[in-house]
């Protein structure tokens, strides 16, 4: 599901309190072992934790990040570690209780899967539990019943998403389309093959000049948007 560009899948738990998201590890060969026995054992529930796009966008792009080891025990609200940008500090915390099975050894050298693929890549830990208690449960939400909870936390924090998070924003206001263009392939001569810039315009025809400029120079231009009178392009360095 999307909500003003921000992706917040079905099927997953959100605490809307510490932006992160919680989702069962479902083993279906443990379930029908369950099914094809009359008596079966109540065995522990394993989860996946990460963050969601809006710590992602309040925090900007993520240069560190921190968590605690295999084994630790961690309780509802806890930290399980810390994850830094350049203008952002903050803890992590766990929306369950329980023990930390596995640590994203992936998103620790790259943290910026957190912000490109929040639900992929870029998770946190793994944790397991024995049993869900009605505590644990509490503050988590199905997005079906937070909608306009998520989408109100977004207009107060000026929660932004688009195809793509930047490496890089470029903030030309006032500044004529060539010149801004000028700056715009200055700064992709610099930066690495794959690299995001955000670059934002209030020149009036900077829509098709854009699409212009990034045809004539082979570079890609995933999205423009038109908020009031500024326009947001996301480019991305394709040569």
């Amino acid at each position: 599901m999307k909500i003003d560009y921000c992706v917040f899948p079905e099927g997953y738990l959100y605490d809307l309190e510490n932006f992160v998201w919680l989702k069962e590890d479902i083993n279906k060969n443990n379930n029908n072992k369950k099914n094809n026995n009359t008596r079966s054992v109540s065995s522990p529930k394993k989860f996946t934790v990460g963050i969601t796009p809006i710590l992602a966008s309040i925090a900007g792009k993520f240069t560190k990040m921190k968590l605690k080891p295999v084994g630790t025990d961690v309780e509802k609200g806890r930290s399980i570690g810390s994850v830094e940008s350049v203008r952002y500090f903050g803890i992590a915390r766990s929306p369950i209780s329980g023990k930390i099975l596995q640590v994203n050894e992936s998103v620790l050298a790259n943290p910026k899967l957190a912000n490109d693929f929040p639900y992929e890549n870029g998770w946190l830990i793994k944790i397991e539990t024995n049993a869900i208690s009605p505590s644990d449960m509490s503050g988590l939400k199905n997005v079906e019943d937070c909608q306009e909870e998520i989408k109100s936390i977004m207009e107060k924090l000026h929660v932004r998403c688009f195809a793509a998070f930047p490496d890089h924003q470029m903030f030309e206001i006032g500044v004529e389309c060539a010149a801004t263009l000028t700056k715009l392939g200055e700064l992709l001569s610099k930066i690495q093959l794959g690299d995001i810039v955000h670059l934002v315009s209030d020149d009036n025809s900077a829509d098709l000049e854009m699409i212009r400029w990034t045809e004539d120079n082979g570079q890609d231009l995933l999205e423009i948007r038109k908020e009031g009178n500024l326009f947001h392009f996301i480019v991305k360095k394709a040569k």
